[in-house]
């Protein structure tokens, strides 16, 4: 089979293609640069590009490989990051105008991880403003249009610009976060791979934060094996991250190609499917003869802590409350100049009393037991990422009520592994007759990485809905 474009390369190939001589990290970098300068002006994937520093940056790595000193397949590979995330020198702006001279005195702990790892940052990528909200608009720096449609269509967010920028062949791999479905959410929309880590980790460092319970750093790429690899690379102590501290780094490359063979797999009903897309339902469900060809027997369970966790966290108290803390000073001083879609929302959290947000935090607590009780004999659960597909950006950008319910759509499958602290990885597995991505999530208890990985990892193996690109024959 021929290989495809450099920009569609998967990690694995690009750093074989480094080693063999085939291609530089010059090269490459200047690849992304070019893919970027034209399709970006349309896409709007990117808050800021840095050219020159890449391509310095590029030749560094160039020099270290020439010389033997090889410190990993990451090594000359470009990446974006969401534009929450410190890079020394460059603003972060958080998708708010009011930020555009916060300019980062040192690198975030995952921007730091990846450069020892000598990954290249080619720049920021947009981002819903403060990071709140799953369909990823942004009326301040505009909205990243997905590139399965010529009509604009949400990108899902918060990490849209990522998302974007990995599924057009920009770059093969993003950093993003996820508070209630920021990485999961536009991976399926845009039709990748992303990664929900657990809490604790990756260090949260240097980024731009939403919600100190909730807040968690993944990948977004092209594969689930890149989603690995820069996954092992990202994890760490983080100083400034107390979750960190004392968790030893879990080496999941060894064990993503070990097969699933009596994996233990289950579709999560109820909560989850309720009004789900048609097409989402079927595509989602067809993932149960894969598995089973693989060797992994695939169940069905009701999951009664899902619903559970969507009732303790239908008024989003928790998020809404530690945000407002998080930006008090731009919701009080600067309302009116702030998007509505998250302003107005993000306010109310001023009103959530103490004893209610305890309340609802011990609540959480004591569901995450339960939900670890209840999963005992299972190893990962199958859902749909989200109930719906890509829409587009004008009918729910129509007023503020088709948004809120359109929000709560997108957020709803993914906000409840962040409830129950789970881990989550979302991967293609389909396309309505639309011609829009469907994206499956996996869902392993905590700290379980390495299960969703390798579950993942084995069903693109057997199946190329990730190796499918957009047409941007109506942006070239």
């Amino acid at each position: 089979m021929e290989n495809p474009p450099l920009y569609h390369q998967t990690i694995a190939d690009l750093a074989a293609g480094l080693r063999k001589g085939a291609i530089t990290s010059t090269q490459l970098v200047q690849n992304s640069l070019d893919r970027i300068k034209s399709l970006d002006g349309q896409l709007n994937a990117f808050r800021m590009v840095c050219p020159e520093r890449a391509l310095e940056q590029a030749q560094a790595a160039d020099r270290q490989l020439s010389a033997g000193k090889d410190p990993g397949m990451l090594c000359g590979i470009p990446y974006a990051a969401k534009d929450l995330f410190d890079a020394k020198g460059l603003p972060t702006t958080a998708g708010s105008s009011l930020l555009d001279k916060n300019i980062a005195v040192e690198d975030a702990h995952a921007v730091r991880r990846l450069t020892q790892a000598g990954m290249i940052l080619l720049g920021k990528t947009n981002t819903v403003q403060f990071a709140y909200g799953g369909v990823g608009i942004n009326h301040d720096h505009g909205t990243p249009h997905n590139p399965w449609s010529p009509t604009p269509h949400v990108p899902g967010g918060s990490s849209s610009g990522s998302a974007v920028a990995v599924s057009a062949g920009m770059v093969p791999l993003a950093l993003g976060s996820d508070t209630g479905g920021s990485v999961r959410i536009p991976a399926s929309l845009c039709g990748i791979t992303g990664l929900k880590t657990t809490v604790g980790r990756i260090g949260r460092g240097g980024v731009y934060p939403l919600s100190w319970s909730l807040d968690s750093v993944g990948p977004l790429a092209r594969s689930v094996e890149d989603a690995a690899l820069g996954y092992q690379f990202l994890q760490g102590v983080d100083s400034r991250d107390e979750n960190t501290w004392g968790l030893a780094v879990q080496e999941v490359l060894g064990e993503l190609k070990t097969g699933i063979r009596g994996m233990r797999l289950a579709f999560a009903e109820s909560a989850f499917w309720q009004d789900v897309h048609p097409d989402i339902d079927k595509a989602v469900r067809e993932c149960s003869r894969v598995f089973k060809e693989l060797g992994a027997t695939v169940d069905s369970i009701d999951f009664v802590e899902a619903e559970q966790a969507r009732q303790l966290n239908s008024k989003g108290l928790i998020i809404a409350a530690e945000a407002y803390t998080l930006n008090k000073r731009w919701l009080e001083a600067h309302f009116e100049q702030l998007d509505p879609i998250v302003s107005q929302r993000m306010i109310k959290g001023k009103a959530v009393e103490a004893a209610e947000y305890l309340q609802n935090n011990l609540a959480w607590r004591k569901l995450r037991s339960e939900a670890l009780t209840s999963l005992k004999d299972i190893d990962a659960l199958l859902v749909p990422t989200t109930a719906i597909p890509a829409m587009p950006i004008a009918e729910i950008d129509a007023d503020m009520q088709t948004y809120n319910d359109r929000n709560l759509s997108y957020l709803r499958n993914t906000a409840i592994g962040n409830v129950l602290n789970m881990c989550g990885l979302s991967v293609p597995c389909g396309f309505t007759e639309k011609g829009l991505p469907i994206g499956l999530m996996i869902y392993a208890k905590p700290f379980q990485e390495n299960v969703v990985l390798r579950a993942g990892y084995g069903y693109q193996q057997v199946t190329d809905w990730h190796r499918r690109t957009p047409d941007l024959s109506w942006v070239l």
